[in-house]
């Protein structure tokens, strides 16, 4: 092979892998929620999860305004006032009044994005009137749950590991020949995206999350709550959701945190208050100590008696 051919065969194996690794990225990123053709953030359904995504879509059409204004004036010079025209360039150095648009102009947008991005930053880290608090902890490769109050009350000894579903971890193994399009629930397929035991809440309640790890660094993500924070070991984060609407709401580790970071998915159940009460009620009654054994009653004492017995002499 020349070393034209090689050259050629090296970028054409680069752009293979370039383009592998960005569909993956891209899949891994849909998947987290899924939802088909996604392909920008989900609107979510907290009441927290409309300001990032109103502050993307903000951010986005300023861009893309920008973008035409920009493009389209650089096409318009390239060819309407092209040298072979006979166009003539400007001797002018400046013009006052259009630098102090082209100033004034942009510091308004990025004065704008940035009141809105601080005041969404504000709103996220106000835990303040909390209703319920959840302990997460991040472990190598599952989260566990522990539920610490609910409505001023404390919570005695209800909490559980959730780990990935036992459908998804037979069927990643190798040479299982398993197919992972077939793992599907209500519909979506949810191979790596299952797990044993989901985190269930209460919808309409302010819920704060104390977030930490055991080990490594992780990142409990659920896209629909509209934020994701890091699970670091010897370090509590704080954050809050209040879920508007049941359902089943998914997310991700979205911190690379070992060898099976991709198998760890959370999985949200949002139930009614009615709903959530009864099965914590359930569950504390099945972690509550079995009741202790009654005292033995007091053995009869026995008398023995005497023996009679008469003798005839």
């Amino acid at each position: 092979m020349t070393s034209g051919g090689i050259r050629h065969h090296g970028i054409r194996r680069m752009a293979t892998v370039v383009a592998t690794g960005a569909f993956a990225l891209l899949c891994g990123v849909a998947r987290a929620n899924p939802v088909p053709w996604q392909m920008d953030m989900t609107k979510g359904a907290t009441t927290y999860s409309h300001v990032p995504y109103d502050l993307n879509m903000v951010s986005l059409l300023v861009c893309v305004v920008i973008g035409i204004l920009v493009y389209g004036a650089m096409f318009i010079a390239m060819f309407r006032f092209r040298k072979s025209r006979g166009a003539v360039a400007e001797k002018w150095s400046h013009n006052t009044v259009v630098e102090i648009i082209w100033t004034t102009i942009p510091v308004i947008i990025l004065a704008s994005l940035a009141w809105m991005a601080t005041n969404g930053m504000r709103k996220f880290y106000d835990t303040t009137g909390s209703q319920m608090t959840v302990k997460i902890t991040g472990y190598q490769w599952k989260w566990r749950y522990d539920y610490v109050d609910y409505e001023g009350k404390p919570i005695s000894k209800v909490g559980f590991m959730s780990k990935l579903d036992d459908l998804s971890n037979e069927t990643r193994q190798l040479h299982s020949g398993l197919d992972p399009y077939a793992v599907k629930t209500d519909g979506y397929n949810t191979y790596l995206l299952n797990v044993d035991k989901p985190l269930v809440l209460p919808i309409h309640t302010k819920i704060r999350f104390v977030i930490t790890a055991g080990d490594v660094i992780h990142s409990w993500f659920v896209p629909a709550f509209g934020w994701k924070m890091d699970a670091i070991p010897g370090v509590i984060n704080a954050a809050w959701t209040n879920i508007e609407k049941p359902g089943v709401y998914r997310g991700q580790c979205a911190e690379l945190c070992g060898q099976d970071h991709g198998y760890m998915p959370i999985v949200v159940k949002a139930v009614s208050k009615a709903d959530f009460a009864k099965w914590l009620a359930a569950q504390e009654k099945a972690s509550a100590p079995a009741p202790a054994a009654s005292a033995a009653a007091p053995q009869t004492a026995q008398v023995v008696a005497p023996a009679v017995g008469s003798a005839k002499g």
